[in-house]
Formats: C-alpha cells, structure tokens, sequence
C-alpha cells in the first residue's frame, strides 16, 4: 500500500508543465520536421508521446509498474490510432517523465519483422541520453533507427509517395 501512495504523489507532482520543460516548442517542431521527413522515405507512421505522469486510473492498479506502463502504452497505441495504418506497420515512441520510462510500441506489420532484441536496444541507448537530459537525440536517434527499419521493411518506390495518415507533431500530455 504504501507503494502505490508513493506513486499517486510521485505521478501528481508532475503535470504538462514539466513535459512543456522536456519538450519545448522549438523542439517539439524539429521532432515534427523529422517525423515528416523520415515519411518520405517509407510507408509506415510515427508517432512520439511524452506525457508528464499516468493518469489516475493507472496509478492504482495492482500490477507491476512496468506492466501498468506497458498497458498504458498500448492504450495510446489505440487512441492515437497507430494501429489504424494501411501497412499495419505504425510505430508509438512512449516516454513516461515521472518513472523515466520509455516503451516502443510497433504494430504488427513491422513487429512482425523485427527482433524483439532491437527494440529492447534501441531503448536502453535512448534511456542513456534521457539520463544525461539529453532528450531531444534519444529522441531523434529512436527515430532514426525506427526509420531505418521501415526503409527497410517497408520502402517507398520510385515515385512512390507516402499519404500521411497520422499527425507527425509530438503529442504531449
């Protein structure tokens, strides 16, 4: 019990104005210009979600907070419509301030593809610059390699133009 009143305080001290600190606008529109450039180059979505703390209905379920983190991240999944791409191959980059976490979320056209490995990697070098406060290259090296794998896996051809689907502005919360 007194785990879970230690989280509802640590989630309810932080709100969006920490995440508007993280993310600052000037930020947040290089992330949206590289979001739009890294879909010229496939046919996949992606979508980055900060949000500043779980919201209250999260903050008591009896779970490890890894797992609760994890659902939390397949309901943004969900909400933001990620899932809802013509290649089934949309990718949700979760970053969760108030427990440093962060989750990759890839539905199933690309999961699919990839190794459960390269995700796991590909967080633990963005939990290494979040760590050192640097949150705008975790961000963009993720995004980086989670454009190289949708080249890969799921390349434009010649002419070929990708419809934007999703919104490519950060979703902050």
């Amino acid at each position: 019990m007194l785990s879970r009143i230690q989280r509802v305080l640590k989630h309810r001290w932080l709100d969006a104005s920490s995440t508007r600190r993280a993310i600052p606008p000037d930020m947040q529109q290089r992330l949206q210009e590289r979001v739009a450039a890294s879909e010229q180059r496939h046919s996949g979505e992606v979508r980055i979600f900060v949000e500043a703390a779980l919201p209250p209905g999260y903050l008591w379920r009896d779970a490890p907070i890894q797992e609760i983190i994890r659902q939390r991240a397949l309901a943004v999944f969900s909400q933001l419509g990620v899932w809802d791409t013509a290649n089934n191959n949309g990718v949700l980059i979760y970053l969760l301030l108030a427990e440093h976490a962060i989750e990759i979320v890839a539905d199933r056209g690309l999961n699919d593809v990839v190794e459960p490995q390269l995700w796991q990697d590909m967080v633990s070098r963005m939990r290494s610059a979040f760590q050192h406060g640097h949150f705008e290259d975790g961000l963009t090296q993720a995004l980086e390699e989670v454009s190289a794998l949708l080249v890969q896996h799921f390349p434009l051809s010649a002419g070929q133009r990708n419809p934007n689907e999703l919104p490519d502005s950060p979703e902050l919360a």
